[in-house]
């Protein structure tokens, strides 16, 4: 089998990036991650070099290319049958794609105005009603699964649907955006997994700074 090659962007602010990188890295996907930094104030012509909408991540797998992290998910997925990468039920794995795409399409007010900054110390910041009603809906999404599969991640194993809400755990505590005691138990247990710890030292280590996203 040919080797998988994911091409990522800033550690520090690729929130798109971390989605299909986190769900790889916490299945045991076997797989080489390349970064490509934001840096420029036009962006970095290398990444049209190498993805298709001149955007990142992107999947090669020997001739195969894999655009867009739910599609990346989804192909590891297919892949690597074995590696519990949705959940096993039916009804839970249709529940943690719904609430994947949910998250894939929406929430834009949240994602305009808290980016994704793992370097970031937590500090408030004056949040819109839309941001507001985003919260409140992730909250609920989050408390249901958990209430529903008994923990420790939204659908008792760590699954894609995890991986597809990584960077929102980040938002939530960069921007002190919850106070909810059964959410705040659930960021922490993501924050300890070692897929997240290693994908945040790697973050913290990168010497580029991106003005737009040091909200």
């Amino acid at each position: 089998m040919a080797d998988l090659i994911l091409y990522v962007g800033n550690k520090n602010y690729s929130s798109w990036s971390f989605r299909p990188w986190i769900a790889l890295e916490a299945a045991g996907v076997p797989f080489t991650d390349k970064v490509i930094p934001f840096d420029f104030p036009a962006g970095n012509p290398e990444i049209r070099k190498i993805s298709p909408t001149g955007k990142v991540p992107v999947l090669y797998h020997g001739a195969v290319r894999v655009w867009e992290s739910l599609a990346i998910i989804e192909y590891a997925a297919e892949l690597f049958p074995d590696k519990g990468i949705w959940p096993a039920d039916a009804a839970a794995r249709a529940e943690a794609r719904a609430i994947s795409m949910e998250i894939l399409s929406g929430f834009h007010a949240l994602r305009n105005a808290c980016p994704m900054n793992m370097r970031r110390t937590p500090a408030t910041v004056d949040l819109s009603d839309g941001v507001r009603k985003d919260v409140a809906r992730i909250e609920t999404i989050w408390k249901t699964a958990l209430a529903r599969s008994g923990g420790p991640f939204l659908f008792g194993a760590f699954s894609a649907a995890d991986a597809m809400y990584a960077p929102v755990v980040n938002r939530f505590e960069a921007y002190c955006l919850t106070t909810d005691e059964t959410v705040l138990a659930y960021m922490a247990r993501m924050k300890a997994h070692p897929a997240w710890q290693t994908w945040e030292v790697a973050a913290r280590a990168e010497p580029w700074i991106v003005p737009e996203d040091e909200a």
